[in-house]
């Protein structure tokens, strides 16, 4: 599946942002299925970045508090004199639903920051660079 015959316009440009609850805010439970140790989160992680960057995607990283308040201001940090074309917001806030108003706050935020950013997401860490794609191959 992919957007291509969307009629939304385009991401503005080809920065992308991850997002992902902090390493230290989670439990084994909200890990992702077949990740069992922080340790696999961790390298599973920067090795969805690195996958991210060996094709070419200017991506960063972003990490959040599971407080909405603090998200929102690490957030507001990380757009600071910035833009992205595309938000990639990970499975840990969007499918564990004690954080439905985490991810409420998150994607009203993006919105308000930066009102023609593309969202997009993932339902696994190995699956970020395909979720990406699907807005990224429009521009």
């Amino acid at each position: 599946m992919s957007h291509k015959n969307s009629q939304v316009k385009p991401p503005i440009n080809q920065r992308v942002l991850t997002l992902g609850i902090t390493a230290d805010a989670l439990t084994p439970d909200d890990f992702p299925p077949g990740v069992t140790t922080l340790e696999e989160l961790i390298a599973m992680r920067k090795r969805s970045l690195a996958a991210l960057q060996a094709t070419g995607i200017d991506a960063e990283e972003g990490y959040l508090s599971l407080d909405p308040d603090e998200a929102e201001a690490e957030l507001r940090r990380l757009f600071d004199g910035r833009s992205f074309g595309v938000v990639l917001v990970g499975g840990g806030i969007k499918n564990v639903p004690e954080y439905t108003v985490l991810f409420e706050r998150v994607v009203n935020v993006l919105i308000d920051l930066q009102p023609g950013i593309r969202l997009s997401f993932s339902s696994h860490p190995t699956n970020v660079p395909e979720a990406l794609q699907r807005w990224l191959n429009r521009s």
